[in-house]
């Protein structure tokens, strides 16, 4: 059984992959924030890898998070 396995669109299988993948995300979003300035190529990369880890915009995430709560 795969925890990362899609239900559609904007949810994931489990309401915890789903908060994993918000957290990474949070965290990847923060680090290319604090760390623009110094390294600007590694943070663009974070960036993207945070919009993966969202599967597309932080809205995409909150709309399939609202849909795995109801």
């Amino acid at each position: 059984m795969s925890y990362f396995r899609g239900v559609g669109m904007f949810g994931s299988a489990f309401l915890g992959a789903h908060l994993m993948r918000g957290a990474a995300a949070a965290a990847l979003l923060t680090w290319a924030i604090v760390h623009q300035a110094a390294h600007p190529w590694p943070s663009l990369g974070a960036g993207i890898a945070a919009l993966v880890a969202l599967r597309g915009c932080p809205m995409c995430w909150t709309v399939g998070l609202g849909s795995r709560l109801n």
